[in-house]
């Protein structure tokens, strides 16, 4: 046990010793001849270390305050920093999802990407596909090229040949189809009709959903995978009604993800969504943060502790304030020893430090930590003070001959 807890162990002993000898007095006091009251106030002082006053302040020496553990806080002007603390989800970005589908009808012949999860970069293969519609483009503009060969150029200065066209035309069909000009110019050269049309990855990621299988039959427009970039993820936050107010784009996040103890991840908060969610009750919000290692994985749950800074507001430490239901005390240094309770009026508490609208003033001293050991010998001084007032001068005559706190009288 160390030298602080040893000091405040002590003098709760001493508090409840002398409450023990406070009653043993008074009934001493009701069987005793009248006498002094100079000598009960003075008893009363040495009862437990410290001095209490008639106010509910108490006086403490400097080696006192040392050995309780006492320490101080000032009351100043700051910023409110208000830090809410939920829970989230990571997500995928929706920007980066992408979604393969075939421009044409047929037969897939040959799968590249067969299973979920697999890996792929932009213009990797993933099908091949039989087409008949592919077959029939093609040999539309090599009967068009050759056309156009042999019937020369027009005779008519300015006016394209009609076969000059039909290539044209032949050729764009095969370019909304996804055949490069590449490809195209090698059909014309060669005059080798493509049987198979090749699908490639329009982007980087990883395969989240395969709707295709080696053999089937599909038409154009058929949805047949889903590739997600996993570079960068969402974190998808829940926020209740009264933390959507203190929280807007750009407020700082700390991120700790479960399964991930020893590392956290700091963002930003990218969007806070307009509509509130009828069934929980709450304010999504968004995270967008960097996954370039990938270890932030859809689906995963996060602890988010969100940071707002607001307005500034005249504070005091948080750890400086007793609360006993509606009440609310300060311990204030008033100088010379003397700490003295103050009631004041809270608002909102922000972190560590707590608004005050009434009570205190800038710039005061108090105390934050033992508050509840100078709260008892307050309390204790004016217990004892309200007993005193109840008593004529006469009854605390009859004090003088009690011997010290803590002693049985005889007699």
């Amino acid at each position: 046990m160390t030298r602080s807890r040893l000091a405040r162990t002590a003098l709760l002993i001493l508090l409840t010793a002398g409450l023990a000898g406070a009653v043993r007095w008074i009934v001493a006091w009701m069987n005793r001849p009248k006498a002094t009251a100079s000598s009960a106030q003075g008893t009363m002082e040495g009862m437990a270390g410290m001095n209490a006053s008639g106010q509910g302040s108490v006086r403490l020496t400097s080696a006192q305050i040392r050995q309780f553990g006492i320490t101080f806080g000032m009351v100043e002007v700051r910023p409110l920093t208000i830090e809410t603390r939920t829970t989230g989800t990571v997500a995928f970005d929706e920007r980066r999802l992408a979604q393969v589908a075939s421009k044409i009808g047929g037969a897939v012949e040959r799968l590249y990407v067969n299973f979920t999860g697999q890996p792929v970069r932009q213009g990797d293969p993933l099908l091949e596909l039989y087409s008949p519609d592919l077959l029939a483009a093609q040999q539309e503009l090599l009967l068009a090229e050759q056309l156009q060969r042999d019937m020369g150029p027009t005779a008519v200065p300015g006016v394209p040949a009609a076969s000059t066209s039909l290539v044209v035309a032949a050729r764009q069909r095969l370019q909304l189809l996804d055949i490069s000009d590449a490809q195209i110019d090698e059909l014309l050269r060669s005059r080798r009709v493509l049987r198979t049309l090749t699908l490639h990855a329009s982007t980087s990621g990883v395969v989240v959903e395969k709707k295709v299988m080696q053999g089937q039959t599909i038409v154009a427009g058929q949805q047949l995978y889903t590739v997600a970039d996993l570079s960068e993820v969402w974190i998808e936050v829940q926020l209740r009604g009264e933390d959507a107010a203190t929280v807007r784009v750009g407020s700082p996040a700390r991120i700790e993800i479960a399964g991930m103890p020893a590392r956290d991840f700091t963002a930003r908060i990218a969007f806070v969504y307009p509509v509130l969610d009828t069934m929980s009750r709450t304010i999504h919000a968004r995270i967008v943060i960097e996954n370039a290692s990938h270890a932030l994985q859809p689906g995963m749950y996060a602890t988010v502790r969100l940071t707002t800074t607001g307005r500034s507001a005249l504070t005091v430490p948080d750890a400086a304030v007793l609360r006993a239901g509606d009440l609310h005390v300060v311990f204030v240094d008033m100088g010379n020893g003397e700490l003295m309770p103050h009631e004041v009026e809270l608002g909102r508490t922000a972190s560590a430090y707590t608004e005050v609208l009434a009570g205190l003033e800038p710039g005061q001293r108090v105390v934050t930590s033992a508050q509840f050991l100078l709260d008892s010998e307050s309390n204790l001084g004016d217990v004892m003070k309200a007993m005193m007032g109840q008593m004529n001068a006469g009854d605390m005559g009859a004090m003088k001959e009690v011997p010290a706190m803590g002693k049985t009288p005889t007699g």
